[in-house]
């Protein structure tokens, strides 16, 4: 039942009005925004030692009160953000997993491996704010793929979805993340302009761990340019037709290639008018849930796997301790560890690892301290084929430094690779999958002739 929330007082008149969406109040409890769009109404929910009630503000001191955001606002009323209604029960946690699979796997048409990893991160999304770092959901395929079907699906159940078109400009994007620190859905590769998708990697880029706001300059009413914060750290479901650019924004994402088979036949074609209220009732359910769990839950140390990179632990380890069902678990390391595997031979066809075997080789065959020029002499036999330009000991000595970070040191009037080195070597062997006493080595004399 809708309670009044309408504010009366003129004690209420005198205070400034701070609008929230969201927030932890000093003494722990916890402030969420309610939207009843039939009848035009906001309100708060407030929970507090483990009981809720509706709030139609809250005061903080005697001149300021927290308030939620109009009915009329025109991001709530257009559905461009999706927020609950009320707190329901969901029983067990298994129970509001398994409503949240079957809603997925009713609409969306994915991996069951996927389809998984989805219905985790649609629960992590509700307690995101617990966490330090984040893994991002994305969708690569060519238009048809149905790769918008499940940005509306899954974003329909994640926590304060934020949709935002491909026809929308990206710069209301900072404040609206800023703002209602929800989950955000964007088709990054509708954003064609080089600026726009400049923009995007920058949210993306700093959004998947805390403390990394994006600064941009505000104009002021005097017309100074004031530098301001805004923070773009979230939840984030991302469609795109290629891979992107930066290896790095690469490694945050859990990514599914969309179009690799037909349709499955009781996947319906048009949603049904009964959708939003099947997602609505689930986004209420889980409001629950991040009322019950939000400070319960955290990154489990215990979960991270040695063997892979610090980067895809950091993406892993969050949606792997939310995690109870030990299958699920297992499958989500399995695709950590292929994560890894695949980042690995990626590397091994850079330049890099190609300077780092003819150095392995060099080694191999007796040289204590290989020289600048030997490496490039031998590098040039063997890759200068694959290269357009002129391959000079300038240049390669340039990635030995500046890329691979090893240290040069003169000796006998020519530049070498110390064997205080060797050490660092090791790691960059095992950063690139290059084993480090591979038999099948060039021939020196080959080589040189």
């Amino acid at each position: 039942m809708k309670p009044n929330v309408k504010k009366t007082t003129q004690e209420v008149k005198k205070q400034q009005t701070i609008p929230t969406v969201s927030t932890t109040l000093p003494d722990g409890a916890l402030v969420e925004m309610v939207y009843w769009p039939s009848e035009a109404q906001t309100a708060f929910v407030l929970w507090q030692h483990g009981q809720w009630r509706y709030e139609a503000g809250i005061s903080l001191t005697s001149r300021q009160r927290l308030v939620p955001y109009a009915p009329s606002n025109n991001l709530i009323k257009h559905e461009v953000v999706l927020l609950p209604s009320e707190p329901e029960e969901y029983g067990s946690e298994e129970q509001l997993l398994g409503e949240i699979q079957t809603f997925l796997h009713h609409y969306v048409d994915v991996s069951p491996l996927f389809e998984k990893i989805a219905t985790y991160y649609v629960l992590f999304s509700w307690v995101y704010d617990g966490f330090n770092e984040l893994p991002y959901l994305r969708l690569r395929g060519d238009p048809g793929s149905g790769k918008t079907r499940f940005l509306l699906t899954v974003g329909a159940l994640c926590y304060k979805p934020i949709f935002a078109s491909g026809a929308s400009t990206v710069s209301p994007l900072f404040r609206i993340i800023d703002s209602f620190r929800g989950t955000l859905i964007i088709d990054e590769g509708d954003f064609r302009l080089s600026d726009e998708r400049a923009e995007i990697v920058k949210i993306l880029n700093n959004g998947n761990a805390r403390g990394f706001p994006v600064l941009r300059s505000e104009a002021t009413s005097q017309r100074e340019f004031d530098p301001r914060a805004y923070a773009v750290f979230g939840p984030k479901l991302v469609a795109t037709r290629g891979f992107f650019q930066d290896r790095a924004l690469e490694s945050r994402c859990l990514t599914e290639e969309m179009g690799q088979h037909r349709l499955r036949n009781d996947v319906p074609i048009n949603m049904p008018s009964t959708y939003k209220d099947e997602a609505l009732h689930i986004r209420n359910k889980l409001l629950l849930f991040r009322f019950r769990n939000l400070h319960k839950r955290g990154a489990a140390e215990d979960l991270v796997d040695r063997s892979i990179e610090p980067r895809l632990n950091q993406i892993f380890v969050p949606l792997l301790s939310i995690i109870d069902d030990a299958q699920a678990r297992d499958d989500l390391r399995e695709l950590a560890r292929q994560y890894n595997r695949e980042l690995i031979a990626e590397r091994g066809m850079d330049m890099e690892a190609q300077i780092l075997e003819i150095i392995r080789d060099l080694f191999a065959s007796g040289e204590v301290k290989p020289s600048i020029k030997d490496i490039t002499s031998w590098f040039t036999d063997k890759y200068g084929a694959d290269y357009e330009r002129k391959i000079t000991a300038k240049w390669i000595g340039g990635v030995i430094r500046k890329r691979l970070n090893l240290k040069t040191q003169k000796s006998h009037g020519v530049f070498v690779v110390p064997l205080s080195e060797k050490s660092k070597l090791e790691r960059l062997y095992e950063k690139y999958g290059i084993s480090p006493d591979d038999t099948d080595k060039p021939d020196s004399a080959e080589l040189a002739s």
